[in-house]
């Protein structure tokens, strides 16, 4: 297997926006967003609420390496079953099936994101074979 003049034109798109996808991959690790929406979530604090925002701003710089190529589907479906949630008193009564998928949508959209900086780092040119992580950057674009 060789090469794809997709996955070149995926480097490429990555490398050109590697500065801001490394700024925010290293944001997305800092306290706020990412110890303290954890926390949050075991503490039960309405504020892991706010997860929904970060979540979305990954997948939209995720988007925005490739615009014109929809992301993977499983994806999408987890980021849509963790966001667009708002707290309620009742969500206290039911509080993990409420708020895991919030969590998962994050780690999901970071782990992502954490693979996209890194390939976008390491590589000069598309790998054959591919490592784990860039195969799954390439299943985010429906490159596999």
């Amino acid at each position: 297997m060789t090469a794809t003049d997709d996955d070149w034109r995926l480097l490429r798109a990555i490398k050109a926006k590697l500065p801001d996808l490394r700024a925010l991959r290293d944001r997305m690790s800092g306290h706020w967003e990412y110890e303290d929406t954890v926390y949050r979530f075991y503490h039960g604090s309405f504020k892991v609420y706010y997860v929904q925002r970060l979540t979305l701003e990954i997948v939209d710089a995720l988007q925005a390496i490739l615009p014109d190529r929809p992301l993977n589907e499983r994806l999408l479906d987890i980021v849509s079953d963790g966001t667009g949630k708002e707290f309620t008193l009742e969500v206290n009564k039911r509080w993990d099936a409420a708020t895991r998928p919030l969590i998962e949508a994050f780690f999901h959209a970071r782990y992502f994101l954490e693979m996209v900086v890194k390939y976008g780092e390491e590589l000069e040119e598309p790998p054959v074979p591919f490592p784990s992580g860039w195969a799954s950057v390439l299943y985010l674009f429906n490159m596999r």
